[in-house]
């Protein structure tokens, strides 16, 4: 999606496992998020890099509460109002 609209995120291997394309998220709006679907590779990546913590990964799962951290080119971006810093 970045690509698609010419926003430059620093990436190397668009597969998940490299970790150089780590986005902090935050959703803006008030209204419930949509639910937080984490790849395999994005959660051993955002974990040893220490950017999110296996109760973050627990509560995406079982509670749809988004992790401050993703990978953009995992992440998608669904209908709601967020906010990227990279």
């Amino acid at each position: 999606m970045a690509q698609a609209h010419n926003i430059t995120l620093d990436f190397e291997c668009e597969n998940g496992e490299c970790g150089s394309c780590q986005l902090q998220v935050s959703v803006l709006s008030s209204k419930a998020t949509y639910g937080v679907a984490l790849t395999e590779k994005e959660k051993t990546v955002l974990r040893f890099a220490g950017k999110i913590a296996q109760a973050q990964i627990d509560d995406a799962e079982t509670k749809d509460l988004p992790p401050p951290w993703r990978l953009a080119c995992q992440f998608i971006v669904r209908n709601e109002d967020i906010l990227v810093s990279f």
